[in-house]
């Protein structure tokens, strides 16, 4: 059984976001997804999330649980059974360094989760953080500082437009040990802010893994940053694929 909702507070959410060649992407999309694009590029990455005081809903915050987790995410259009438009992002991977997570992610709520060690130094206008998987499959690393646009470089023309980007993709559907099985689980924000981050150095063993990314398919593109965000997650219906 599954709870209906949980909630707390984002502490910190780091979007380190790439720009990718789309048939590339469409390549490690189940076949009922499609890139969604910007400036005629993919955009995949990782979401890495601080979880502070999380409980099902309606139970104090004494109760509730912390963990540094990270999710590796792909944005994503699809349709639904009636032929609906719908986005959201795909997660082919979700690691957590909590043991909770572990066992209980994919049964009490929804996303299978692998076991993973984080570092994090961060201040007020700083983070320094990475993480390596257990089974030594995925690492992480992004180290910047808080700024106040995105790099030139960009495939998006502002901020704005990067933050309605993601916005939209508070739905997300994550791999299970069932190949045709995907867990959903949608984010409702209390309020929305995010922040650039002026990055010195960025590394996803992910992205950077040219049997599935070949060299020239992926690039940063930006990273963004939200702090203390009130929240809550919920369930959604299974996707079959």
């Amino acid at each position: 059984m599954r709870l209906p909702a949980i909630q707390g507070t984002i502490r910190r959410r780091i979007l380190v976001n790439f720009h990718a060649d789309p048939e590339v992407v469409q390549g490690q999309l189940p076949a009922r997804f499609r890139p969604k694009l910007q400036d005629g590029k993919a955009v995949v990455g990782v979401c890495l999330i601080r979880l502070e005081h999380i409980r099902p809903k309606m139970l104090p915050e004494i109760v509730g649980l912390s963990s540094e987790n990270a999710a590796h995410r792909i944005a994503v259009l699809w349709e639904d059974e009636d032929g609906v438009a719908r986005e959201g992002v795909f997660i082919p991977r979700r690691d957590t360094n909590s043991p909770v997570n572990y066992i209980l992610g994919g049964r009490a709520f929804p996303g299978e989760h692998h076991r993973a060690e984080f570092k994090v130094t961060e201040s007020e206008t700083t983070i320094d953080l990475s993480m390596k998987s257990l089974d030594e499959s995925v690492a992480v690393e992004v180290a910047g500082k808080i700024c106040e646009a995105l790099p030139q470089s960009s495939i998006f023309p502002s901020l704005s437009a990067a933050s309605g980007f993601f916005e939209a993709g508070s739905l997300g559907y994550s791999q299970t040990g069932k190949a045709n099985r995907l867990d959903g689980l949608t984010l409702e924000t209390k309020n929305w802010l995010v922040e650039p981050l002026d990055i010195r150095n960025v590394y996803s063993s992910y992205f950077a893994d040219e049997t599935i990314f070949p060299g020239g398919s992926v690039e940063f593109d930006h990273a963004l940053i939200m702090r203390n965000i009130d929240s809550e997650w919920r369930s959604a219906s299974d996707l079959y694929v």
